[in-house]
């Protein structure tokens, strides 16, 4: 009888893993035409972007169209978040290409197979992690860091389709080996082609601008596939898409070997961070306005579902997207419904429709892939970072620079490492404080960097650590507690160590403590703790702390440590409690 399981219990966890029950049976009626109207609008802008998403990943148009509908179903079954719309992302497509690109030869099978193998792996990674509850790896790129890296995928991103903009040849490179190419190519552009694309261009723009309502890409698509189609441009030089298969892929794993597996798994990794990072922003931001929760952990697994759907069944790598999240809710969206709807008829596109995408113009993708670029400009993030914080402004340029120097993989792993980097000389170095009471006050301890007018004692020296004493920084501890000796107008007799914010020790700190409190001694210097919590005590009784230091120098307030440091040499009365800061 102990061991039966309570079917709540079952019930809960059905629910944490398959969100879709919990919205679902609350479904509104009333909701179905939003949702209808919202769906149709999601499809307008998923079909021109998907396909001309894909040629960033340098992909075939047609294996953008593949990603749209699984990765929509799937992740309307185990998402958190009702509005989320996944689809084609520029910036998960470029570091796709820029990993398989540096296996295989754009356009080859094997190019196709390993652009498919990734979008597998990004999913089993991003569900074992949603399974081992790690949404946390999401902290790794500071908001400055992912400016950085997103500005500079924008400007590669850009650089990469303007040739199809001028129908000139392109070359492969980096951002300024490409430019050079571009410039060098001017004297031969097509003129009509350069016509198309930016016309494209610029009607995106103004619809965007003046007549919202409209999809602005599904628009352009259909009114240069006209100008194609009637003036016959295709006799002119201008590149079109071509025939395009009919019909639905079967679902199946691609024709690549587990060598194949591991040799994107470092690209993997990259989109597995920065896709999951802009699908959570995106998801967040939508919960914001409808009022709903997200659970981090789960959209790992949604997504990875997701992803996995789009390998199986030919596409490329999916992420959450903001903008086109943005359109649902604008369209009136209600849950994710509208999604399902919006894959349902991107099934009926690639089942009927894909013959009329025969004379869609390479140029006009080209304009619907750089008009989607300079609308995530993140240069107001730049400038806000340069005010608030040159050090993450410094590591947001470093990480804009690599990407366009070295490459986008290249800059998404310089960026993670300085953030790192950041993150452990932070660690190693947390904040120190010499406090001084502030006048007129028996009770109050300021920094004195800070309070110019505190009052130190003296012969004492009341230091702060602001962080948990452990092996890493407790050199550190020991240096600033010797400098502030040293920088002290008097010769300090007392060292009153205020443990607040020490909350741990480790090992290796209670050794490093205990030694400084034998190479003071030998100086003829005393050590005091005070603000030691009951957990940090016992811990240093256990390692031998308490014994070196001595039980009659470890105080409860800063205000005891300090009477009991002037009692050694003129006795004062005890005043009130303690409220150092």
């Amino acid at each position: 009888m102990g061991n039966e399981t309570n079917p709540t219990d079952h019930k809960n966890l059905l629910r944490r893993y398959l969100p879709i029950l919990t919205w679902l049976p609350k479904y509104k009626p009333s909701w179905l035409r939003h949702d209808l109207i919202a769906g149709l609008t999601i499809w307008a802008v998923l079909v021109p972007e998907a396909m001309a998403y894909a040629g960033i990943a340098g992909v075939p148009p047609i294996m953008g169209l593949y990603t749209i509908p699984i990765p929509l179903f799937l992740y309307a079954i185990f998402g958190t978040s009702r509005t989320l719309v996944v689809g084609p992302d520029s910036a998960a497509c470029l570091i796709s290409a820029s990993a398989v690109g540096a296996l295989a030869a754009c356009g080859a099978a094997e190019y196709l197979a390993l652009t498919t193998a990734m979008a597998i792996a990004v999913g089993v990674f991003l569900i074992v992690f949603g399974t081992l509850r790690m949404g946390w790896i999401a902290d790794f790129i500071s908001i400055p860091v992912m400016a950085g890296f997103l500005e500079g995928v924008i400007l590669v991103t850009i650089i990469g389709q303007v040739p199809k903009l001028f129908g000139i040849d392109s070359d492969s490179g980096n951002f300024f080996q490409r430019l050079l190419v571009i410039v060098q190519g001017l004297p031969d552009t097509n003129l009509i082609t350069m016509i198309l694309g930016v016309g494209s261009l610029v009607l995106i723009v103004a619809i965007g601008r003046y007549l919202s309502k409209l999809p602005a890409a599904f628009t352009a698509i259909i009114i240069s596939i006209v100008a194609v189609s009637a003036l016959n441009l295709t006799t002119k030089g201008v590149d079109v898409v071509g025939t395009l298969s009919t019909g639905l892929q079967p679902i199946s794993l691609p024709d690549a070997s587990l060598a194949d597996y591991m040799a994107v798994i470092p690209g993997a990794l990259a989109i597995v961070l920065l896709g999951y990072i802009e699908t959570l922003g995106a998801a967040a931001g939508a919960a914001s306005e409808e009022g709903g929760r997200i659970d981090p952990d789960q959209e790992l697994v949604a997504l990875g579902t997701a992803n996995l759907g789009a390998g199986l069944s030919s596409g490329f790598v999916v992420a959450g997207s903001l903008s086109k999240t943005s359109v649902a809710m604008r369209a009136g969206g209600k849950t994710q419904i509208s999604h399902v709807v919006s894959g349902i008829l991107a099934i009926l596109t690639l089942l009927a429709l894909m013959p009329l995408f025969t004379n869609l113009p390479e140029a006009t993708l080209a304009a619907i892939v750089i008009v989607a670029m300079v609308g995530f400009d993140q240069t107001a993030k730049l400038a806000k970072a340069m005010k608030f914080s040159r050090t993450e402004f410094t590591l947001g340029m470093i990480c804009f620079t690599g990407v366009l120097t070295l490459g986008v993989l290249e800059g998404v792993g310089l960026g993670v490492v300085l953030s790192l980097l950041v993150l452990i000389k932070k660690a190693c170095r947390p904040g120190t404080a010499v406090l001084g009471r502030v006048p007129g006050e028996r009770t109050y301890y300021r920094d004195v960097r800070r309070r110019p007018d505190a009052e130190t004692m003296p012969g004492l020296l009341i230091f702060r650590f602001d962080a948990r004493l452990i092996f890493f920084n407790c050199n550190f501890f020991a240096s600033e507690v010797k400098r502030g000796i040293a920088k002290a107008r008097e010769p300090v007799n007392t060292v009153l160590i205020d443990a607040e914010a020490m909350n741990d020790i480790d090992i290796t700190g209670a050794d490093r403590l205990i030694k400084l409190n034998t190479e003071l001694n030998r100086r003829n210097i005393v050590i005091f703790l005070t603000h030691v919590r009951d957990p940090l005590r016992d811990k240093m009784h256990r390692m031998g702390v308490v014994d070196a230091i001595g039980a009659g120098h470890i105080y409860e307030t800063t205000r005891d440590g300090v009477d009991a440091f002037v009692a050694s040499r003129k006795p004062l009365p005890a005043t009130g409690d303690d409220r150092s800061i």
